[in-house]
């Protein structure tokens, strides 16, 4: 309520200073495609102030009446300078032309590196699809996920794994958005490439912390990717002819001016060649990325966006692995006033994953879908003072399996696992707030609502305990139920309410150095079974309900930001802690899979993660690029639950590990990476980067038995060894010819070299007993040694 209040009398202020102003607002576009820009500068350098382009390329800018010149920059974009008389509220779109020469440096001003510097905004890392391109990569395919990689707080589990950890959280704890919708799956080929096509792609911001109130239902990090819009004035085409992949995008206009289209696909074709070495075993990805764009007039604009992935992954006929994403937005702008702007979206996703057995005789289907309605505001109520605010409601249908007989003479009956089903709705307020030249604000609330719906079945257990603990023999064992209800859909199992603080502060002690600290306060209702240190496609996702608590972060960050004087190097350190309720853990041999009662094998824990972030990059000349590292601990503990012996004694369960905090499979304490990109001349350009990283925990075996003649190992605590340390460097070069084909057509090869020593790092480490001598040894399993590749791109 104090919160709420302080906004209240900020915003009533904010009108009554706002009298005797004018607004100054409009669009950014690129003159050649009409693609709206993102992060555009529109300065007034006599009052030392200004505001950046949205998400959709809409800027305001309230001013005290009289003549300005207004600057409008962008990098890799020529300068616009006009001369406004503002005596009245007015429209001005910019089309901004692209830079007619490369240029040998690029100089950011010093009005752009104060916006930069004061904005509350902490803990977000951007990388331009330029950028992403450069960065050499296996397989020579430029890819998003390997590419945030390289950033600080910002790891994986290891060669071809799935998805990504932020700041030591896990991989479920990421929100990955596509033109807002919700991506379950960010991975082709169990990690080896990324679903999004970087031709398709036109702005990329990842959070790790400061997450603004409009995101939630995630507690690690918001992966924000938006599409482009399609080019409305000329017909275009780009695309890549790649060692195992190739991609094709067209774009152009349907009524110039007013309508456009994107469409873009890619797909990879090494299983082609297989049966030359006979081989039966077929792994393949393709996607499909589309958008369609209408200016109704000056006011209103709609948007239909969607993509569709699929992967297929088969051992001969015998084993058919089947999974992807399909999702679909459509979206309206409208422009109510020149200091408010509206977005509503009607969003669809699912993911789907699909598995067939032959040799047993049945299919496998299972998945996760949604649907989404979001309306975001934005009020520009003054030049130092912004409101977001919005609602979201999100209706999920959670599929954990289906069993189908693929025979008659299979033996197999066909079974529907339970269908869970849950409705998340959340409102939220998000403010950015210039209480200073020196101090700026941003706060915000956001109220999150989850209701677990019924279901078909459901089971109830003694004293709610769906896992039972035995005292005498210290294990955790799986509850039998003791009744099962049916509810429809219109009843609620559980409820659960939060409320989610977010504060962030910026000091600026001058126009190029600044302070800043941030408060982050997220619930996550979802939740990701996965006992494996990189997920699978056929893990699933569970929903909160009676048994399973939402996880709550509570994350505080402080950080120390330098430009230097020409804009030539920028410095950024932050150190961060968070802390995670109600994390799952799961008890010792717990199954997963084809599980219908998943709350019998979950314990809620919690989690802790803290750690200290470093990058330098070099944003000008010949030489470009960063040096990041952190340092940083991820932990996790699952205290023993209190309880009753039949016998009248009372006691203590022993948890997991013994109730003490152990390394989470995606802790990392040292992570290094340079990245340095060269261009020699308009011809030649050379990139590299280079990775260090402490090895994942994982276990080993510290003794062992004899059973019936066989040998089996037993284990220790959990996560009390680690890998080997892991290490690569990879090299490329990119070579523009000169065109044959004229002006339009532009082309390049690229020549990359990943892992160019040839480290053969370890995914994992097992152990056997050697056949010959009898002795147990160690097998170092390798997914990658030196790879090189060759991928053309092209644009015309």
């Amino acid at each position: 309520m104090r919160l709420y209040t302080l906004m209240c009398v900020l915003l009533i202020t904010s009108f009554i200073n706002a009298q005797g102003r004018y607004t100054l607002s409009g669009t950014v576009s690129e003159a050649n495609s009409n693609e709206t820009l993102i992060g555009v500068s529109i300065l007034v350098p006599e009052l030392s102030t200004g505001a950046v382009t949205n998400e959709y390329g809409f800027y305001s800018l309230t001013l005290p009446e009289g003549t300005y010149e207004v600057v409008v920059t962008y990098l890799g974009f020529q300068d616009i300078r006009r001369e406004v008389v503002l005596n009245s509220s007015q429209r001005i779109d910019f089309q901004m032309e692209e830079e007619a020469e490369e240029l040998d440096e690029v100089v950011l001003t010093e009005d752009v590196e104060r916006l930069d510097i004061r904005k509350p905004q902490m803990s977000v890392a951007a990388l331009s699809v330029e950028t992403i391109k450069r960065i050499p990569v296996v397989l020579g395919e430029a890819d998003v996920i390997k590419s945030i990689i390289l950033l600080p707080g910002v790891t994986n589990a290891g060669e071809a794994s799935s998805g990504f950890n932020v700041r030591g959280g896990a991989v479920d704890q990421n929100l990955i958005l596509l033109d807002e919708a919700i991506i379950f799956n960010s991975s082709h080929l169990f990690g080896f490439f990324s679903v999004f096509n970087p031709d398709a792609i036109k702005d990329i911001k990842l959070f790790k912390g400061g997450i603004p109130a409009r995101y939630g239902g995630r507690v690690s990090s918001v992966l924000e990717i938006f599409q482009k819009e399609g080019n409305s004035k000329e017909f275009h085409m780009s695309g890549g002819i790649g060692a195992v992949a190739s991609r094709l995008l067209a774009e152009g206009p349907i009524v110039k001016d007013k309508a456009a289209f994107l469409i873009g696909g890619r797909a990879s074709y090494a299983h082609l060649f297989t049966p030359l070495f006979d081989i039966d075993n077929r792994a393949y990805f393709y996607d499909l990325n589309t958008k369609l764009n209408y200016k109704v007039d000056d006011r209103n604009s709609l948007f239909l966006s969607g993509y569709f992935g699929r992967d297929l992954f088969s051992i001969t006929d015998l084993f058919v692995n089947t999974y992807g994403n399909a999702v679909i937005n459509f979206r309206w702008n409208h422009i109510f006033s020149d200091k408010l702007f509206s977005n509503l979206s009607l969003i669809y996703s699912d993911y789907y994953y699909g598995l067939e057995l032959d040799f047993v005789g049945f299919e496998w289907d299972s998945g996760i879908q949604n649907f989404n309605l979001k309306y975001d505001l934005k009020h520009y109520l003054s030049d130092k003072l912004q409101v977001n605010y919005g609602l979201n409601s999100i209706y999920y249908v959670f599929n954990p399996g289906k069993i189908i007989p693929n025979g008659e003479d299979s033996g197999i009956v066909e079974q529907q696992l339970i269908k869970k089903y849950a409705n998340e709705n959340a409102l939220y307020v998000d403010v950015s707030h210039e209480i200073t030249d020196n101090l700026s604000l941003g706060y915000g609330l956001r109220l999150s609502q989850f209701n677990r719906l019924g279901q078909d079945e459901f089971y109830v257990y003694e004293d709610d305990n769906p896992v039972v603990f035995d005292p005498f023999s210290l294990v955790y064992q799986e509850a039998t139920p003791i009744d099962t209800l049916q509810s429809g859909r219109g009843e609620t199992l559980s409820n659960f309410l939060n409320l989610e603080p977010r504060v962030s502060v910026a000091y600026a002690l001058n126009d190029r150095t600044s302070v800043k600290a941030s408060y982050t306060r997220m619930a996550q209702y979802l939740h990701l079974l996965s006992n494996t240190s990189s997920p699978t496609p056929l893990d699933v996702w569970t929903p909160s309900g009676p048994y399973v608590e939402p996880q709550l972060l509570d994350q505080y960050a402080l950080g120390f930001f330098k430009n230097t004087k020409n804009g030539a190097f920028s410095f950024e350190t932050e150190v961060f802690y968070k802390e995670v309720q109600n994390r799952i853990d799961y008890i010792d041999g717990a199954n997963l899979i084809a599980n219908n009662a998943i709350e019998q094998v979950i314990l809620n824990g919690e989690a802790r993660a803290y750690g200290w972030e470093f990058l330098l990059r070099k944003n000008t000349g010949a030489l470009t690029g960063w040096v990041a590292y952190t340092l940083s601990r991820s932990e996790q503990r699952t205290p023993g639950r209190d309880l009753n012996i039949d016998n009248g004694r009372s006691g203590v369960e022993t948890g997991i590990n013994l109730g003490q905090w152990y390394s989470t499979p995606y802790d990392k304490p040292h992570d290094i990476t340079v990245v340095a990109n060269y261009e020699l001349n308009k011809k030649w350009s050379f990139n590299a980067n280079f990775v260090y990283q402490t090895g994942q925990p994982t276990n080993y075996p510290i003794g062992q038995f004899q059973f019936e003649g066989l040998v089996v190992p037993y284990f220790g605590l959990r996560n009390q060894e680690r890998l080997p340390d892991f290490h690569r460097l990879d090299i490329a070069a990119t070579l523009r010819p000169k065109n044959p084909f004229g002006k339009k057509f532009q082309g390049e090869w690229v020549f990359s070299i990943y892992n160019v020593y040839n480290r053969m790092n370890a995914a994992s480490i097992n152990f056997r007993q050697n056949q010959d001598t009898g002795r147990n040894e160690a097998v170092r399993t390798s997914i990658f040694g030196i790879v090189p590749a060759i991928t053309y791109n092209f644009r015309f």
